[in-house]
């Protein structure tokens, strides 16, 4: 009889235990997804940029890219079916409904998930506003968006920040160190 509620026991303490990590993994999952969804929009983005220096270049000195709206029509961006399959996996996932229990700490992370991409862009741009010629790190400023400090959304918000550097609307002040452009 010993025996049989010391295997009750052990089974109840692996079963808390794989409860928890199946919570651990659930988050790791989330972040994951929208660390690959801003991989896919940037690789979505620098390939529409590449396409259209692609048109810029092959076409005679003196001509427009916008002189020619075929063209830049025919410059659709080609995307790699990998990215199409997990872009597709990733919106399905977002439509299911939950069919557990989330643990409390992921409800942020749904929020996060229902973000527009580019409205992330703005929400940087309005940061810099605030914050005048201060030098500010990408963690700062995920943090300060409330954004979640896991790799993937610091990483959004790092693409992000490079992106505004390549268009001059923010100028990276050192190495990791970002600064609002001045008007």
């Amino acid at each position: 009889m010993v025996s049989a509620t010391r295997a009750a026991h052990e089974i109840e303490v692996t079963a808390e235990s794989l409860q928890e990590d199946l919570a651990r993994l659930e988050i790791q999952k989330q972040a994951l997804e929208r660390e690959l969804a801003a991989v896919a929009a940037h690789l979505d983005s620098v390939q529409r940029a590449l396409s259209a220096l692609t048109v810029l270049m092959a076409e005679p000195s003196g001509r427009r890219a916008a002189e020619q709206p075929e063209q830049a029509k025919a410059a659709t961006p080609v995307v790699a079916p990998a990215t199409r399959t997990a872009r597709k996996q990733s919106a399905r996932r977002q439509a299911e409904p939950a069919q557990k229990e989330k643990p409390a700490a992921s409800s942020h992370a749904g929020a996060e998930e229902s973000r527009n991409y580019g409205a992330l862009t703005e929400q940087i741009m309005e940061y810099f506003a605030g914050v005048g010629d201060a030098e500010v790190r990408a963690r700062d400023v995920a943090a300060a968006l409330g954004r979640d400090t896991d790799s993937g959304s610091i990483n959004a918000v790092r693409s992000t920040l490079d992106r505004l550097v390549g268009t001059s609307r923010v100028r990276r002040a050192g190495r990791g160190l970002y600064r609002a452009q001045k008007s």
